[in-house]
């Protein structure tokens, strides 16, 4: 079966899409990719609906991200040359705009928009059944890291590193009842805002320059790795709500220019290696995907913190399929999952009340 995965996190990068061959819940085949990205305005439009838009600007966000997601759709079928009629379903779990858990999580992006366009079903709305069963609805990607990623004769740990970073501990591959799972803070939001604010005429930390010119203010890390999110126990999961704009805005403010940068990388390293020591058993190895990848300042000093701990990074690239695409690639094995019927939540990594089929189903 081929699926289309789809993928806009909290980075709002853009929209990933990814064209999946599953061949069993434990086999999937990237066969094609493709990154739409966001504009400044389009970005600027996601931002603002953020920080408590209009209705209006809210109701036409819905509509614009699924024409985004169209967008990214019709390149990737194109460069893998498959028709949409050969395609099962498209696995859409939209943006983020609200993630408060247990109580509510609001994922904007019209299903409908693509299953016109396409003439494919959509498997959309992800998040919900997991919060009504008392989850926090995230991260749900540790079901394909423990099903499709995980090593077959020794524990590993998958890490992304997106606009947050999140990890997954699995003993051995398809083993469920073993996952430990949870975000375990900011990735690259806070360390690209600040980047912003530091040069407005950058949109991310390119190549990690703002962070090499700058020095970590360690007892700003330390202060910052007092709030209780740290402390709370998986399972956990976070957002722009806490780590967001204004969370960087005052990161900036007491650390000004690019050591503001590299104190941000510091604390998504300081916060990865934390959760790790804390609440992981002892790991040979780490494999790595996410835009954090692509930031060689924080890949440096994340291996030089986790060697401290006897763990080994190495990049899913290596092992697999281009990091980029892995979340998308998730999502389309979770799109399947709902199409046979199939729980798509590990409950000990979202805190849901048991298994549980995810999502809505729009017909083509």
């Amino acid at each position: 079966m081929i699926v289309v995965g789809l993928m806009s996190g909290t980075s709002l990068d853009g929209m990933d899409a990814a064209v999946v061959r599953v061949r069993g819940p434990t086999h999937v085949e990237l066969v094609g990719f493709a990154h739409r990205p966001y504009s400044v305005a389009e970005r600027a439009r996601i931002e603002a609906v953020l920080s408590g838009g209009a209705i209006a600007d809210t109701a036409r966000l819905h509509v614009a991200l699924a024409e985004w997601a169209a967008d990214a759709v019709e390149v990737a079928l194109e460069l893998s040359h498959v028709r949409p009629d050969a395609v099962a379903a498209i696995a859409f779990p939209g943006q983020t705009l609200w993630h408060e858990p247990p109580v509510v999580t609001l994922q904007l992006g019209e299903p409908a928009v693509l299953a016109e366009r396409f003439g494919i079903r959509v498997v959309h709305n992800f998040r919900a059944r997991d919060i009504a069963a008392g989850g926090q609805g995230a991260p749900l990607v540790p079901m394909a890291d423990a099903l499709c990623f995980a090593a077959t004769d020794h524990p590993r740990i998958l890490l992304n590193i997106g606009g947050m970073a999140n990890v997954t501990w699995v003993r051995r591959r398809a083993d469920l009842d073993t996952v430990i799972a949870a975000d375990t803070g900011p990735g690259m939001a806070i360390i690209d805002a600040v980047a912003r604010m530091v040069d407005p005429a950058v949109r991310f930390d390119e190549d990690g320059r703002l962070a090499d010119g700058g020095r970590s203010h360690e007892d700003v890390v330390a202060d910052l790795l007092r709030h209780d999110f740290f402390a709370t126990p998986p399972p956990r999961s976070t957002g722009r709500e806490l780590f967001g704009h204004a969370y960087a805005e005052d990161l900036h403010r007491r650390v000004p220019g690019a050591d503001g940068v590299r104190t941000a990388v510091a604390l998504t390293v300081a916060s990865i290696a934390r959760f790790c020591e804390a609440h992981l058993p002892a790991t040979p190895e780490m494999v790595v995907a996410g835009g954090g990848t692509h930031h060689p300042v924080l890949i440096r000093l994340l291996t030089d913190d986790l060697a401290r701990q006897g763990i080994e990074l190495r990049r899913f690239d290596d092992l697999f399929f281009p990091a980029d695409a892995k979340e998308a690639v998730a999502f389309a094995l979770l799109g399947w999952l709902t199409l046979h019927g199939q729980p798509g939540n590990v409950p000990a990594a979202t805190g849901a009340a048991g298994a549980r089929v995810l999502g809505s189903i729009t017909p083509a």
